[in-house]
């Protein structure tokens, strides 16, 4: 974090101390990732490609339920809600979830649908192959009535919704629509991981966070400028009347882009990356918990930005403490002084 103070600590821990009793509820596609362990040692005579041979398999939380499990890591409380199948791999989330104290009642069986399951098969320390399993279909009439009935019931008890979009049909226009109203009603923040078709259905949200090539997508040509990308950040913060965009460019950092203040551009702090699944995840999951706790939306921003830093360097989704967090604060301040 560029610019820490003695000060800006300070006001940093008083925001994390503040992570406790906090109540958020993640609204998305929650997912299983799978990961397949194995060594390589030669090629495939029928294809040219590398046979893997399997030594071990593990399964974490992916999707929505990663933001979740980020959100319980932190200290505060999390609520994940979507539709899962009626498969093995849902008793998986359900365990998973059960194992980190993470409420599970608000994953809703949907008989028509798969469990999303991202399997990805490792082998000297990097990915072979990823392969998928999903159903990508609008959720039926009766099954969204569900979810909107169970989110309506809970809205008064939490302090912010996040919606997860990764595209998993799920998050439909529809369902979109009578959500945000139903969180709007309640007064809550709502913060969101949009996928770019649904850029402009997020009405009146608190903040978005697309990376920058969903936000060229909506742009409609590349970005090849600081400049470019602040143009098009603004357009998309003007279009949907959102309070902020936070826009996340990988190994260039992020670009906070709201209406109240310049452009604020927030450089990278990972040392090392090792890998980048899950870094989104982090990045809504602090900033959502950090602004319930009193943040402002540049001091959020700041801390999901280190918290980002922290997770790219394991391989795999991972998530950080509270007390990771607090002492990576600490550790850059000391660095600042020696550098000094």
């Amino acid at each position: 974090m560029s610019g820490l103070s003695e000060q800006s600590l300070i006001e940093c821990q008083r925001i994390i101390h503040g992570f406790r009793d906090k109540k958020i509820m993640v609204v998305g596609d929650l997912m299983v990732d799978e990961y397949v362990w194995g060594e390589v040692s030669r090629v495939s005579q029928e294809a040219p490609v590398p046979i893997v041979l399997i030594k071990e398999r593990s399964f974490r939380l992916g999707g929505a339920c990663n933001v979740a499990n980020n959100i319980a890591s932190l200290g505060a409380m999390a609520s994940p809600v979507g539709l899962v199948g009626d498969d093995y791999r849902a008793g998986l989330l359900r365990d998973m979830l059960s194992e980190r104290g993470i409420p599970v009642e608000g994953l809703i069986h949907d008989q028509n649908r798969a469990t999303t399951t991202k399997t990805r098969v490792m082998a000297r320390g990097q990915q072979i192959v990823r392969y998928d399993e999903e159903s990508t279909e609008e959720p039926g009439e009766e099954a969204r009535a569900f979810m909107l009935s169970f989110i309506r019931e809970r809205m008064p008890n939490i302090d912010a919704l996040i919606i997860e979009d990764y595209g998993k049909g799920v998050i439909c226009p529809e369902f979109i629509r009578e959500l945000l109203t139903i969180a709007r009603d309640s007064g809550k923040i709502v913060t969101v991981d949009p996928k770019d078709e649904h850029f402009l259905l997020y009405k009146n949200v608190t903040v978005m966070t697309p990376n920058v090539h969903e936000v060229a997508t909506f742009w409609g040509r590349k970005i090849k400028t600081f400049d470019e990308l602040h143009a098009a950040g603004k357009k998309l913060l003007d279009e949907t009347h959102s309070e902020a965009i936070l826009v996340t460019r990988g190994e260039h950092g992020m670009l906070l882009i709201s209406r109240e203040a310049e452009p604020f551009s927030i450089p990278t702090v990972a040392r090392e990356v090792y890998d980048v699944t899950g870094a989104g995840d982090t990045v809504i999951a602090v900033l959502t918990v950090a602004l319930c706790a009193g943040a402002s939306m540049e001091r959020a921003a700041q801390l999901a930005n280190y918290a980002a830093g922290s997770v790219v360097t394991e391989i795999g989704a991972a998530t950080v403490t509270a007390d990771e967090l607090l002492a990576s604060l600490a550790d850059s301040l000391e660095q600042q002084k020696g550098n000094s």
